[in-house]
């Protein structure tokens, strides 16, 4: 890569050369490439945690990312002969087919027969009825690192069910694929909501079981409840690995390309621009009609996991970062803001560019404020950086792993 790829897409707001071509995928769920061999996820290693489900009742949160090898970890427990009761499905449900935001419905598992307790209809949190006749939780679910992503939420909610009714919680660990950096603004707790809950920076840098740990140490259950939690960790992790997600986490991150730009492109959910969802690239570009910058051009159509994407059937007008997704992320791991800078400093209406939903997801209006009065980049990123300061010593009480 050219030393100055960074430098120019700042300065020109546009990818020099072509987008290289993606790999197709297989199966609906898998990612373009493998985990890397050395790491084992939590729920891998059964012998920390086998033991403590045998001959009692077994209540399971997860998703299609909650595997042993290929295998659901749900059917991999009940393969051994462990007792599971109940199966809780979060955003996009227990085994996907819901896109993003789509309300998921209670239900059976037709590979089982389990009931399936949905924790994104028309309530997201954990009912206490819903597990007081289970003895101990089972919680495995792929995170990606950023504080809008909707798991950790849930993984919350979880816990504060689990402390009132006194089951106990364990969490099978998963790499972070963004733990490599801790950056954004840090949440206002007057902001507070499903897609961000606590007061972390936008990208976190913690796996999910670091966050639960978070989560319950620094007493964010209501009513001072407190879980009792147990991390089953990864081995042969650390904050500094490059971690290829086997499985797609959602719907919309289909590779790596798209998580490492989630953070960023994300915040477009709350301004007129749209990230692609209906098309092959979600997360990975962004325009709109009319849009006065950039060349790339897409049309959002119908598609699993977008039923009615923003400006569906309708050509927009971009650019395409599924290149710098795929490498220049990782060189210069931070949140970058200049795509969002440059969107807003060139729409012709300002004044309808960003939408309500854009202070949740930034954690309060002052992104949004200082991107309205002009600020610039750096600017931007030294008002944030005394939260960061606070936060990072905090963070250090919970990590597992060594690294950034």
């Amino acid at each position: 890569m050219p030393i100055g790829f960074a430098t120019k897409i700042a300065a020109a707001f546009a990818l020099a050369g072509a987008a290289l071509p993606s790999c197709s995928i297989g199966q609906e769920d898998a990612m373009v490439l493998e985990a890397p061999a050395q790491v084992r996820v939590g729920a891998e290693r059964t012998e920390l945690y086998f033991p403590k489900l045998r001959g009692v009742r077994v209540g399971v949160i997860t998703n299609r990312t909650g595997r042993i090898g290929e295998v659901s970890l749900v059917d991999s427990l009940i393969h051994a002969g462990i007792k599971v009761v109940r199966v809780f499905g979060p955003e996009h449900g227990f085994r996907g087919g819901y896109g993003d935001g789509e309300t998921v419905s209670d239900g059976e598992d037709p590979v089982t027969g389990l009931p399936v307790v949905s924790l994104y209809g028309a309530s997201k949190r954990m009912d206490p009825d819903d597990i007081r006749d289970l003895d101990v939780l089972v919680f495995d679910i792929q995170d990606v690192g950023v504080r809008f992503y909707t798991f950790i939420s849930t993984l919350t909610y979880v816990m504060q069910a689990a402390a009132e009714v006194g089951d106990p919680l364990i969490v099978l660990d998963r790499p972070d694929p963004n733990g490599f950096y801790v950056d954004g603004p840090v949440l206002d707790p007057k902001y507070a909501s499903f897609v961000g809950m606590h007061p972390v920076p936008l990208v976190h840098g913690m796996t999910i079981g670091e966050y639960a740990r978070m989560v319950n140490g620094e007493g964010w259950l209501e009513n001072g409840a407190h879980c009792d939690l147990t991390v089953v960790p990864c081995a042969g992790y650390d904050h500094s690995v490059s971690y290829t997600l086997p499985v797609r986490p959602s719907p919309n991150l289909p590779d790596m390309a798209s998580i490492y730009l989630y953070p960023a492109l994300g915040l477009f959910e709350g301004t007129i621009v749209s990230v692609g969802r209906g098309t092959d690239r979600p997360f990975q570009c962004i325009g709109y009609p009319d849009c006065p910058i950039g060349t790339y051009t897409f049309t959002p159509r119908s598609k699993p996991g977008a039923k009615d994407p923003p400006y569906k059937d309708l050509e927009c007008r971009g650019l395409d970062l599924a290149e710098y997704g795929d490498f220049y992320s990782r060189l210069a791991p931070r949140l970058e803001l200049f795509w969002l800078i440059g969107m807003y400093r060139n729409a012709r209406d300002k004044d309808h560019f960003f939408n309500s939903y854009f202070d949740k997801l930034a954690g309060g209006p002052r992104l949004r404020e200082q991107v309205q009065q002009g600020w610039d980049e750096d600017r931007i990123r030294a008002s944030w950086e005394k939260d960061l300061e606070e936060f990072r010593p905090v963070r250090a009480r919970y990590l597992l792993y060594p690294g950034p």
